[in-house]
């Protein structure tokens, strides 16, 4: 039951991000191409993983995103809007789908339990 509850909890989120989205002066093209760009992140794996898990996580975390979304609200300018809701949507899709925030040891032993 509580997967189902975060899993809701997690599509809610996208949606919103989505909606932030729409209140931006951006082609709607630019939400699914820039969608899946914070999974660059990954490549900090290339190093070891703590590295890997530290940079992954700075992509994916939720308070990260909506700090650069309000500072381009407020003060820096929609790109920043934009680069805030992609990081936040993309986190919330990937939480959906099961990819949590990555502990040190494996890429695949995350908050939300261990993948595959």
């Amino acid at each position: 039951m509580m997967k189902t509850t975060l899993k809701i909890e997690e599509l809610a989120q996208f949606c919103l991000g989505i909606f932030l989205f729409s209140q931006l002066h951006y082609s709607w093209w630019f939400f699914p191409t820039l969608l899946l760009l914070p999974d660059i992140g990954m490549l900090g794996y290339l190093v070891n993983t703590k590295v890997g898990a530290m940079v992954y996580n700075v992509f994916h975390n939720k308070a990260i995103a909506i700090a650069i979304m309000l500072a381009g609200m407020l003060y820096l300018g929609e790109l920043y809007s934009l680069i805030g809701i992609i990081l936040f949507s993309h986190s919330a899709m990937d939480r959906f789908l099961g990819y949590g925030l990555k502990y040190p040891d494996n890429f695949k032993n995350t908050h939300l339990g261990t993948m595959g």
